[in-house]
């Protein structure tokens, strides 16, 4: 299930570049419509399993500051791959892990070692290597990523704090109104202030209103199935399969917009993987039960 997942979601991440280069809809539209589905998809199922009763979450304020959240990161993600290669843009993204590890300690009291501590440094040296050529040819856009890679990281904190809770369907439905709430303010505010990205288009086409119902079902059940994943399997076991998604970024990327990383960037990209991939041994080496005298 896990390895599903992390393969088919660039596949919702290369229908809104598509939307965007070649259908003429924004950005922010497309991250509206995506909530907006998701939303219309859950909320028949939370009715039909537990009622109206069961559309309540426990904490409405955080679970709407969740879907701020990823509605914002959403955006600005879309925005990202509508300028930069997928491929690209999912492998800075992938520095989300490390600044999760630093979050915790942070706000969640977590204990970090200093080997993490030097991981995360360089894994966002692999990041400044796969930023770096875009900077150059896309400017301030291509830092994107990162800033997706920030809110997200807050969205799983604060996952963290309610999935005790509520249930994985309550908190995917209270996310996309959310997110629907967070993307209709970054339109209006687009609008007033002449965003073109953050401005309200149409689709025009029907194959335009297929790619779309493919990321509002995608978005809808590609996070559930990984909530599914994580409680039939350990977090330790499951996290690695995260990296599946450049498999799949970069056969999507070169198949339909004919982008392929160079040499620098798989440096880049290896480093980041090879970094998380510590972190995540670092920390299943600490959770484990330790034995004997010592």
């Amino acid at each position: 299930m896990m390895a599903w997942a992390m393969l088919s979601l660039p596949l919702m991440d290369a229908a809104a570049k598509y939307l965007a280069m070649h259908e003429a809809m924004t950005p922010g539209s497309i991250a509206l419509i995506r909530f907006a589905l998701q939303t219309m998809i859950i909320v028949p199922i939370i009715l039909v399993s537990g009622g109206f009763a069961a559309l309540r979450p426990h904490n409405w304020s955080y679970n709407l500051l969740r879907g701020l959240l990823i509605g914002s990161a959403s955006t600005l993600f879309f925005i990202s791959v509508k300028y930069v290669p997928v491929a690209d843009v999912i492998a800075i993204f992938f520095v989300e892990p490390f600044i999760l590890t630093a979050m915790s300690a942070v706000f969640l009291g977590e204990r970090v070692g200093w080997r993490r501590w030097l991981a995360i440094a360089v894994g966002f040296i692999g990041a400044i290597i796969v930023i770096q050529p875009n900077f150059a040819r896309f400017g301030l856009v291509s830092l994107l990523p990162l800033v997706t890679a920030t809110l997200f990281a807050l969205y799983l904190i604060l996952n963290r704090v309610l999935s005790a809770r509520d249930t994985s369907l309550v908190m995917q439905y209270s996310a996309g109104i959310g997110g629907v709430i967070a993307v209709s303010f970054g339109l209006l505010a687009g609008t007033v202030f002449g965003v073109d990205d953050l401005t309200w288009s149409m689709p025009s086409s029907a194959f335009a209103l297929l790619l779309l119902a493919v990321i509002g079902l995608i978005s809808a059940f590609g996070h559930m199935i990984i909530v599914t994943a994580f409680r039939h399997a350990p977090a330790s076991l499951l996290a690695p399969f995260q990296y599946f998604e450049i498999v799949s970024a970069v056969a999507v990327g070169y198949l339909v917009f004919g982008d392929f990383p160079s040499a620098s960037k798989w440096l880049g990209i290896a480093i980041i993987v090879g970094s998380g991939l510590f972190i995540l041994w670092r920390e299943q080496r600490n959770a484990a039960p330790r034995t004997g005298s010592s």
